[in-house]
């Protein structure tokens, strides 16, 4: 359901040595959030997707990312899977998992959670593998998959009813984020703009966030939290209290995202 397409990213912004240990810690911390809760049926904000749906969809990308590492030829059929499928593998994949034990899953979701942080811990950051629709690095893939645990979880922080509370991880999110703009152009199928842009946002303890050149006339500002629940499509831009200087700074506000 978040699959990021590399297209050649500049992920100078990813801060590569705390990613790591930052993925285990929002695995873990959604693990408490969901281990506490009995009945994993309560619909969440995804059309048909349960908090099982939810935990099913990270426990079987977990999976796809170690066969992509493990064994890249193997790889050809999770694409071919994926193609047969369309638009509803990401139904299909969460489904099949919600269908399972609530304690096969969550144990299973555990197990790939450690797998994937053992073996992208072992692999050079600079290493390719093969992923939807290009091969991508251990460097992208760290981060994407922080970015994909908080965004799910952010649905059963939702569902729940529980405060989900924002803390530095989120600049690995952000960074993606911004890193992104040319993928959610691509997606809106809008040409590319061609002036920079700059990026400031303020991080849970109060510090600025910045990218971009600080004469740049496109202009994006706001928290850390508005802009990566943006990003990740968990709210509209009207929820937000982001701002942007420029038209071209609007129009990627309007469409943001880090995933197809």
């Amino acid at each position: 359901m978040t699959q990021m397409v590399d297209y050649g990213l500049d992920l100078s912004g990813v801060e590569h040595d705390l990613a790591l240990p930052d993925l285990v810690a929002e695995g873990d911390e959604l693990d408490a959030l969901v281990s506490a809760e009995d009945d994993w049926t309560r619909p969440t904000p995804a059309a048909g997707w349960t908090i099982a749906h939810q935990i099913a969809h990270l426990a079987a990308a977990d999976a796809n990312v170690l066969i992509a590492i493990r064994t890249p030829d193997e790889f050809d059929a999770v694409l071919k899977r994926a193609e047969a499928a369309g638009s509803r593998r990401a139904d299909l994949d969460a489904a099949a998992g919600a269908a399972r034990p609530r304690s096969a899953l969550l144990e299973d979701w555990r197990a790939g959670r450690a797998e994937v942080a053992a073996a992208l811990r072992d692999v050079p950051l600079d290493h390719g593998f093969p992923w939807y629709g290009s091969q991508v690095t251990a460097a992208l893939m760290v981060p994407l998959r922080l970015m994909e645990t908080w965004a799910h979880g952010q649905d059963i922080y939702d569902t729940l009813g529980v405060p989900h509370r924002p803390t530095g991880r989120l600049r690995h999110v952000a960074a993606l984020g911004v890193v992104g703009r040319e993928l959610s152009f691509h997606a809106a199928q809008s040409p590319l703009p061609a002036e920079p842009f700059r990026v400031e946002l303020t991080g849970p303890d109060g510090e600025t966030w910045a990218w971009g050149p600080e004469d740049a006339a496109q202009r994006v500002r706001g928290s850390a939290l508005d802009f990566c629940l943006r990003v990740t499509r968990r709210r509209s831009l009207a929820e937000t209290g982001l701002t942007a200087v420029g038209e071209d700074a609007r129009k990627w506000l309007e469409i943001a995202r880090v995933f197809l």
